[in-house]
This record gives C-alpha cells, sequence and structure tokens, in this order.
C-alpha cells in the first residue's frame, strides 16, 4: 500500500477515484499487477535473512564457547584469569563481547525479517531497515569477533 502511496504523488488527484471496467479501483489494479512482485520479493528477503542468520548463529555460538574458555586459562586458586591484567586481553574480553551482543542482535533482525507477514506495505520501510540493522549488526559482530582473535594472538 505504501507503495501505492508514492505513485499516488504522481496521478492526478481526481484519477484516484476513477473506476476501470471491471469496476476497480487504481489502488486494486496496483496490488494485483505487482503481486507477482511482492512474491519475489518476499522470497528473496527471506533468503537473505535465512542465509545471514544461520551466520549469526555461528558467531553467537563461538563468541559464547570462547568467553567461557578464556585464554591462558583461569588462576587455580581464585578462578581469576591468568591474563586479566594485560591490556590485550581486555581488548579481547571488550570486543568478544560486543561480537556477542551483535551477532545476537542481527540474529534477532533477521528473524524478524523470516517470521513477518510481509504485506505489501511493508516492503517501503519496515523490511528494509529490518534487514539493514541485521546487516550492519552482523558485519560489526564479524569485524569484533576477528579483533578478539587477533588480540589472543
Amino acid at each position: 500500500m505504501a507503495i501505492m502511496q508514492e505513485v499516488e504523488k504522481f496521478v492526478t488527484p481526481r484519477y484516484k477515484e476513477f473506476q476501470n471496467k471491471e469496476n476497480e479501483f487504481p489502488s486494486k489494479v496496483f496490488t494485483k499487477e505487482h503481486k507477482k512482485l511482492v512474491e519475489e520479493g518476499e522470497n528473496w528477503m527471506k533468503g537473505t535473512a535465512n542465509s545471514c542468520t544461520i551466520v549469526a548463529v555461528l558467531i553467537a555460538t563461538i563468541a559464547f564457547a570462547v568467553v567461557i574458555t578464556v585464554p591462558g586459562g583461569t588462576n587455580g586458586t581464585n578462578g581469576v584469569p591468568v591474563f586479566s591484567k594485560a591490556n590485550a586481553f581486555i581488548v579481547f574480553i571488550v570486543s568478544d563481547a560486543i561480537s556477542l551482543f551483535t551477532s545476537t542482535m542481527s540474529l534477532l533482525m533477521f528473524l524478524s525479517v523470516l517470521t513477518s507477514h510481509n504485506a505489501e506495505g511493508d516492503f517501503l520501510y519496515v523490511l528494509p531497515k529490518r534487514l539493514i540493522i541485521g546487516l550492519v549488526t552482523l558485519f560489526m559482530s564479524i569485524t569484533t569477533m576477528i579483533l578478539a582473535f587477533s588480540s589472543t594472538l
């Protein structure tokens, strides 16, 4: 419906109320004519979100497992990480936490794309916004995961 609103900006106002020979209004004709385009958009969005969901799950799993098994191990007496005073360890912990949180956020965004009902109006603002947020947070999680890996070396 929102796409139709964009088209309506270019149409003379009186033409919006006209009906064709089958007594259909322009908005109904527009929806009927673009049904295949909506289906193709839905398939593309779901395919992209599905692929990115797998990557986000893998990164979240790795980030969670890595934070439990800290580099260098823990002190046997009190459980504090051996390298807790080293700057590289601080970089590791912070970047791994950011990676975990951003991968979880991207996972939630992609799941919201997969579970949405994909109405015609959602393709103008809602779905692209969710997909962009998901892709940006996925990129951030990959970047911070590489930073965490580099700091352990």
